[in-house]
């Protein structure tokens, strides 16, 4: 008798810098890392609320030779090590390292995966069995909710915990919903109709 298949799964897609932890800017150095307040919290409650979580993120500093994909995956691995820190684990990690006018050759290409294109969110539905319609998208850039539009997922911006991109803020698609911290989110999309 052949096996049914396993459900689709929910995931929450979550933006990395200025998302999870404080976007100060092409972070490189692991040591200079700290997680955004409520961002942990906000992890955990998704987490106990039965989603996935999956950090995708855009990387252009390594197209613009600013920082290495080493010192890219050390600092992945600090932001994950600190969620682990507060019982949070994160699912998977996706990030796009292109930028076509970057100066490092290997990733100056136009790609499907840099934000606001959707590449990354299909992938990685695709790898995990996740069904983008059930999904969110949560992040502090017009980009991301944009990909996240475009993936088919809902979608809610929080408010970075920097200046860097306070403009931005109003820049948003119509309808786009607003939450002042990933742990705002969470409590929304726990509360929104499965």
């Amino acid at each position: 008798m052949p096996s049914v298949p396993e459900a689709l799964r929910r995931a929450v897609f979550l933006d990395r810098d200025g998302t999870l932890n404080v976007d100060t800017g092409y972070v490189s150095e692991p040591q200079a890392v700290r997680l955004i307040p409520g961002a942990a919290q906000g992890a955990a409650l998704l987490a106990a609320g039965g989603y996935l979580l999956v950090v995708t993120s855009n990387q252009s500093g390594i197209a613009r030779g600013l920082l290495s994909e080493e010192q890219a995956n050390a600092v992945d691995r600090r932001v994950l090590q600190l969620l682990r820190e507060h019982g949070v684990a994160i699912d998977h990690v996706y990030r796009c390292p292109h930028l076509p006018a970057g100066t490092v050759a290997k990733f100056a290409i136009e790609c499907d995966c840099r934000k606001p294109k959707p590449g990354l969110l299909t992938r990685a539905a695709r790898e995990l069995g996740i069904d983008l319609a059930r999904s969110w998208v949560v992040g502090d850039r017009v980009r991301d909710i944009q990909a996240g539009l475009a993936a088919g997922c809902r979608t809610v911006a929080v408010q970075s915990a920097g200046p860097a991109h306070a403009g931005e803020f109003m820049q948003f698609p119509a309808g786009t919903i607003h939450a002042r911290t990933l742990t705002d989110a969470a409590r929304i999309i726990l509360g929104a109709p499965a």
